[in-house]
């Protein structure tokens, strides 16, 4: 819901970057409102990317288990991590389901 909300700020610091843009009033603003809007939209959409959600489902016997464990601070379930060699992607599995 959070990342929901900072979604519309950021949209409208871009769209008030328009309007100034557009319309020639607060101009002096643009700068701000343009970077402010790009950074937070950004920022989000790396953080989405960057940090994977913990999988339920059993992890593909392709993935090799590292032996790294730990707790979760958003759910409180420990995590088990994997790595995938064909990829190098890792995988962060809840550990009681693996």
């Amino acid at each position: 819901m959070l990342s929901i909300t900072l979604y519309v700020i950021g949209a409208a610091l871009l769209l008030g970057a328009a309007l100034a843009a557009i319309t020639g009033l607060f101009v002096l603003l643009l700068p701000q409102l343009l970077i402010g809007g790009l950074l937070l939209i950004v920022g989000l959409a790396i953080e989405r990317w960057r940090y994977k959600p913990v999988g339920k489902a059993r992890p593909d016997p392709r993935w090799s288990d590292t032996g790294e464990r730990f707790v979760d601070p958003e759910s409180g379930a420990m995590v088990a991590v994997y790595f995938d060699a064909a990829d190098g992607s890792r995988h962060y599995v809840d550990a009681g389901r693996t």
